[in-house]
């Protein structure tokens, strides 16, 4: 009886391993080769799954991508206001050893994205679904200008991941300076300011 194998689940695996490699080493380090090492396959077998280097580019992206989603999605989204936004940007900061990676990997994809169409295709359409969630939410809360407060919201986890990324050691001024951030968004610890 011939093996049956799950593509779908072949591709995210080897999408797992460039996103390894793209936390530990950036993204010039990648190749077919140094992907199908790190994920326990030959190189002809990556190429099974993936035509070429950008594609497994492209695929990686939107798995980090989907990866912020998920976590994000977790979040209780029925706390008071100022604790679930909170909340909502500790998922996606490098506070352990996986959301560093990731993090690492989406710093990485957004450098190259800068000079690849359509890495910045796959950037502007995660942006603008966690854009679109999260205004969604914050006007369901009743917040007045949803849209502009989930943009600050926005800003602010990707700076603060930016500099956990290259100064850990500064993380815990940095939770305080979240902190602070929100007080101004949510001063009454619910609707932002109008």
């Amino acid at each position: 009886m011939p093996k049956t194998v799950d593509r779908s689940e072949q591709r995210r695996q080897i999408g797992a391993a460039l996103l390894r490699l793209a936390a530990e080493r950036g993204l010039d380090q990648i190749s077919v080769r140094t992907v199908a090492a790190a994920s326990g396959r030959s190189a002809g077998a990556v190429q099974k799954y993936f035509r070429s280097k950008e594609d497994m580019l492209v695929f990686a992206a939107e798995l980090a991508g989907e990866r912020i989603e998920e976590r994000m999605a977790l979040v209780d989204t029925g706390l008071p206001l100022r604790r679930a936004l909170r909340e909502l940007v500790l998922t996606t900061l490098p506070l352990d050893g996986e959301r560093r990676a990731e993090a690492a990997a989406q710093l990485a994809f957004a450098v190259q994205a800068a000079h690849h169409p359509r890495l910045a295709a796959i950037r502007r359409r995660v942006d603008r679904d966690v854009r679109a969630a999260l205004a969604a939410w914050l006007e369901g809360a009743g917040c007045p200008g949803a849209g502009a407060t989930a943009d600050a919201v926005i800003a602010l986890s990707d700076g603060l991941a930016l500099r956990m990324l290259y100064d850990p050691a500064e993380q815990a001024s940095l939770l305080d300076a979240l902190d602070r951030a929100l007080d101004v968004l949510t001063p009454d610890g619910g609707s932002p300011p109008t």
